[in-house]
């Protein structure tokens, strides 16, 4: 979502400069997450300038597909997410901004989506959990190199021969 800075400036001086839309953030499925599908996301907000700041408030509506974290079925999460970025156009900017998280802008437009994106997966629960009573029977046991098995049936495995020996031993310790 990307915002001219002289459309700010222009109609900041009464009031904010108000802005909505949708922003496609598909990008966060292919990184290192657990979000699976995100649709584009609703954002609304507003901007104002203060000297060589601008500082925009916004909120971000929308649904992700996480795994559950027991059945690994697909499960959505809605959230809203309120957030606050503050940028300079100030040319000269150091560590303090730096530090005190105020973003510089260079060029003519304010490009929020980089911000959008961080507030979502900053929204990403560490875990969710299906409500669905037959996820258990959707849920996957088996994949790339690795199978889901009970105590029941790891007690029916069989042992393998080399170690039949240790299992007397055990016994021994017992008696």
């Amino acid at each position: 979502m990307q915002i001219a800075i002289g459309k700010i400036k222009k109609s900041s001086y009464n009031e904010p400069f108000h802005f909505e839309g949708n922003v496609n953030v598909s990008e966060l499925e292919t990184l290192n997450n657990d979000i699976r599908k995100i649709e584009p996301v609703h954002v609304k907000g507003t901007c104002y300038i203060q000297g060589d700041t601008i500082i925009s408030s916004f909120t971000v509506k929308g649904e992700m597909i996480l795994p559950c974290a027991r059945t690994l079925v697909d499960v959505p999460f809605p959230f809203d997410i309120k957030a606050e970025e503050v940028f300079t156009l100030s040319a000269y900017h150091g560590d303090a901004e730096l530090e005190n998280e105020i973003h510089p802008i260079n060029g003519e437009t304010l490009d929020l989506t980089p911000y959008i994106k961080e507030n979502i997966l900053l929204e990403v629960p560490f875990r969710v959990f299906s409500d669905d009573k037959d996820a258990k029977e959707n849920a996957t046991f088996k994949g790339n190199g690795w199978e889901f098995i009970s105590q029941e049936e790891e007690k029916k495995q069989t042992v393998d021969p080399r170690f039949k020996k240790l299992e007397n031993l055990f016994n021994d310790k017992e008696k």
